[in-house]
């Protein structure tokens, strides 16, 4: 083994400490930074090729690894959008789309963000939080890459008005009423006043594109032994009230729209066998059943100014003994008005919900996984890279399969653990030391050898 060969390898040795040092410092320093991911150092031998009775001693290579799949705790800080704040962690696999303001998408678990003044939401290293905008038709999204994304901005639908296109009419239907022959029924004769003990009547509120608020008027009739009609009207212009006569009774017909006629109505049919559950809809003019669980109610008539199908979810109706207090009345729409609240779901759901209590989904924040996180490439912020080496992107929503959920108003805490930190610096100083020894001792012999001259 010569000399310098020796000196050679106390020297990789303590490069090698000095980088696991460094990795420390690092760890260290980010122990409170949101999203940060513990750095590792992991040694590689190098082997020299040796002769009969003689040895060349190797080297030791440092190769720092980030082990970006590791969850971190998550800490609750109750931040949401309403206070210019959002925070947003993920409980589970998965990462956040964020904008690396030069028009790419890179991925992030530090979700602490802030609403800058233009409405978009910002963390603290500058990245804009991404997701899919929500259309009346739903969310177009790809699974393999990051098209379709856009900055999320909290401040362009501040002020608007979206008409109704869904909602959920829950009204348990009494099954001691008294089935009515279909000439009396409020479809066939809208001018007659129902009994209430034989026709149950209640309104729900829905919009139109400009933001009008248009009361809808649902009554139910029992027609036969698990059979009742249920007839919708246009309630503008008419008395109020949750329990309200008939519409168009005893009050004059001024508006052109009130014509007396319903705007639709269906037979629901209830399964005595299944908790007199309901069974079929069998949908008459203007409106349709869908799956047996809808009414798709016409409210594309211009004197409405609705979408073209108002899909209401019914199929939590049921016909049994007791009476008909409503269990469920929501839609969606809203009329002019100023956001009240924004909530995020766990499946990444933005809702923004208004001063009149209806709401609207504005966006949908989508997760990203990637085969083997560990070998994406580390960017500055807490911000990760896909490379080839990664595998593809994946994108999904939280709860589905695969995916973590998003946790709105907590944060994920950094992955380093203090004390480990520090224990691994006290190994690293030992064995730099000691490497150090190595090459004293090297140089001591050098001085021997030069020496010998004298």
């Amino acid at each position: 083994m010569s000399i310098g060969g020796l000196m050679r390898t106390s020297v990789s040795g303590m490069n090698a400490q000095a980088t696991r040092l460094s990795a420390v410092s690092e760890n260290i320093a980010n122990s409170n930074t949101t999203g940060y991911k513990q750095a590792t150092t992991e040694f590689t031998s190098q082997m020299l090729a040796n002769g009969k009775g003689i040895y060349n001693s190797g080297a030791v290579e440092a190769n720092v690894r980030t082990l970006i799949s590791e969850q971190g705790g998550l800490t609750y800080t109750a931040n949401s959008v309403n206070s210019d704040k959002l925070d947003l962690a993920i409980s589970g696999a998965g990462f956040l789309a964020v904008d690396d303001g030069n028009g790419g998408t890179v991925l992030t678990r530090a979700g602490s963000f802030t609403r800058q003044p233009d409405g978009t939401l910002v963390n603290a290293a500058g990245y804009a939080l991404k997701g899919y905008p929500v259309s009346a038709t739903g969310t177009d999204y790809v699974l393999n890459g990051f098209a379709g994304l856009e900055k999320v901005n909290l401040s362009a639908s501040l002020l608007s008005a979206n008409p109704t296109t869904e909602g959920t009419l829950t009204i348990p239907l009494n099954k001691n009423f008294v089935a009515q022959d279909a000439a009396s029924l409020p479809s066939a004769n809208p001018d007659a006043v129902p009994e209430e003990s034989k026709t149950i009547s209640k309104s729900i509120t829905v919009y139109t594109n400009s933001g009008e608020p248009v009361s809808l008027d649902f009554y139910y009739t029992k027609t036969g032994e698990n059979t009742w009609e249920v007839a919708v009207f246009d309630g503008r212009g008419q008395s109020t009230g949750a329990n309200r006569p008939f519409p168009y009774s005893a009050v004059p017909v001024t508006d052109p729209v009130t014509t007396g006629a319903a705007i639709g109505s269906a037979t629901l049919e209830f399964d005595p066998d299944n908790g007199y559950s309901l069974k079929t809809i069998t949908g008459a003019s203007g409106i349709t059943g869908v799956d047996n669980k809808y009414l798709s109610i016409d409210l594309s008539d211009a004197s409405i100014g609705g979408s073209s199908a108002f899909k209401l979810d019914i199929s939590a109706t049921t016909q049994l003994f007791g009476d008909n207090q409503p269990l469920k009345a929501t839609v969606n729409g809203n009329p002019a008005e100023v956001i009240d609240t924004i909530s995020v779901g766990e499946d990444g759901t933005v809702r923004a919900t208004f001063t009149s209590g209806t709401y609207r989904d504005l966006y949908k924040i989508p997760l990203a996984r990637v085969e083997a996180a560990d070998n994406m490439t580390v960017l500055s912020g807490n911000a990760f890279a896909p490379s080839l080496e990664s595998g593809s992107v994946l994108m999904g929503f939280g709860g589905s399969d695969g995916f973590g959920k998003l946790v709105s108003g907590a944060l994920e805490s950094s992955t380093v653990d203090l004390a480990s930190e520090l224990t691994t610096m006290i190994e690293s100083q030992r064995s730099y030391t000691a490497n150090s020894k190595v090459f004293q001792t090297g140089s001591e012999i050098m001085d021997v050898l030069v020496n010998l001259k004298r």
